[in-house]
């Protein structure tokens, strides 16, 4: 098969390749059948508990259901793999935000290469650890009150057991998605919520087809709810993949008698730099006060978290403060995640600069200014993919779809394109390979 070495690689020559070339057949199989271990695991039950009582009171709890989402239903189940790889992803906001805050910390991300990324990774895994045995804890003494009649086990030691045996799974699967980053194809933790997400939509799509055959009159509604998720996900893929380049000349540079002239490159800047952080940032948020009162039946929270919750009886208050938040945290995490002033000495060192500006203080205002630009475009977009679906979801009052909201559409469109890329990057590279042989 004739390629080109300029072009990207097709779908044919992709498909081929994932069936032909042996190492990235080996990481895709080692990808599919961790993926189906971690769900396998998800359905292992967590003994001695009143299953049907349990779910009847799941149901009516308005704070699981993105939880519930983000584990592939393990939540509802309650199996050993409950947590899912949720401790890993909160742990790892955690060290991101940290590292922000802490100088030495920064220090050892920055400039300690590849053993200071390790003491890192290592930071993250005992943080999840510890945020393991809080969720577990608070896991077990909640379903504590939904012990089975055959269990006799006393209270104390089905907490002990139950907290043990989620704690264990968190940590097998927070291994498991390492050993998919380093074997396989993807982030693997991005990989694991991906597939947990699709895992449920199908319960999903059920429901609504049930719904529909019940009452013909609401197959309308139903359609208009799928072409509003159908037209987000175009939204969030060219948002996604939307980048501002600014031009860079790089100076002219003599190397013995050798003259290198000036090369012309740019500087990216993503529209979206947070991805779904600030969406998930303002709803644990907003649901932080409801899930207070839940556990604490206090009055005063339970009537904060009735006003800013998704059914609060001032739908505008609510929808309000969920734009000024996802706001916030985008600002927040876009300074978090790249910082103006390094761009600008970095630039400076490498003997580059911005057409028409100066280096130093003045390339770093530029970048400033455009990277607010960019990133107040990216939260009003955020904004909107987090509330249009909801509002239209309400107006059609079609709820099976429930959970899947802007957060999963979010992520699931951002890990297809991402895993999507890293195995075209894997064909481009089998493609030189066969070239330097040739």
């Amino acid at each position: 098969m004739a390629v080109s070495r300029d072009k990207a690689p097709t779908a044919q020559e992709t498909f081929i390749q994932m069936a032909q070339a042996a190492g990235l057949r080996g990481r895709i199989l080692v990808t599919v059948g961790l993926i189906v271990l971690v769900r396998l695991g998800v359905w292992l039950p967590v003994p001695g508990i009143d299953r049907a009582r349990f779910a009847i009171d799941f149901q009516n709890s308005p704070f699981f259901g993105l939880l519930n989402a983000f584990s592939g239903g393990g939540l509802e189940s309650l199996g050993i793999f409950a947590l899912g790889i949720l401790p890993f992803i909160n742990a790892s906001i955690a060290v991101q935000l940290l590292t922000a805050a802490i100088p030495s910390l920064e220090d050892l991300q920055k400039n300690e290469g590849e053993a200071g990324r390790r003491k890192i990774s290592q930071i993250t895994r005992y943080i999840a650890l510890g945020v393991a045995i809080l969720q577990s804890t608070g896991i077990a003494i909640w379903t504590s009150a939904y012990m089975s009649a055959s269990n006799t086990d006393p209270v104390p030691f089905f907490i002990a057991k139950t907290m043990l045996a989620l704690v264990a799974g968190a940590m097998f699967v927070m291994w498991v998605s390492e050993l998919i980053t380093e074997r396989g194809i993807g982030n693997g933790a991005s990989l694991l919520i991906f597939v947990n997400i699709v895992a449920v939509l199908p319960y999903s799509l059920g429901d609504t087809i049930e719904l529909a055959q019940r009452d013909q009159g609401i197959v309308g509604r139903v359609l208009i709810l799928v072409m509003v998720f159908l037209v987000t996900i175009v939204g969030i893929v060219f948002v996604q993949e939307g980048a501002r380049r600014i031009p860079i000349i790089s100076a002219r540079r003599q190397v013995g008698r050798r003259l290198y002239r000036e090369r012309t490159s740019y500087l990216p800047l993503r529209l979206n730099q947070g991805g779904v952080m600030p969406i998930i940032f303002a709803s644990s948020f907003l649901i932080l006060p409801g899930f207070l009162a839940e556990a604490t039946s206090n009055q005063v929270l339970s009537n904060i978290g009735r006003y800013l919750g998704p059914n609060s009886p001032l739908p505008w208050l609510y929808v309000s403060f969920y734009l000024v938040l996802i706001v916030f945290f985008s600002y927040f995490y876009a300074s978090l995640t790249l910082d103006p002033a390094d761009l600008s000495k970095n630039l400076k060192k490498m003997g580059s600069s911005i057409p028409g500006i100066r280096p130093g203080k003045a390339t770093e205002q530029y970048i400033s200014q455009v990277l607010n630009r960019l990133t107040f475009l990216g939260a009003i977009f955020l904004g909107l993919v987090a509330t249009v679906p909801t509002a239209v979801e309400g107006a059609t009052r079609v709820s099976t779809f429930q959970g899947f909201g802007a957060t999963s559409l979010l992520i699931i469109v951002g890990v297809a394109i991402d895993t999507a890329k890293q195995i075209q990057t894997y064909v481009i590279s089998q493609r030189y390979e066969g070239m330097v042989k040739q």
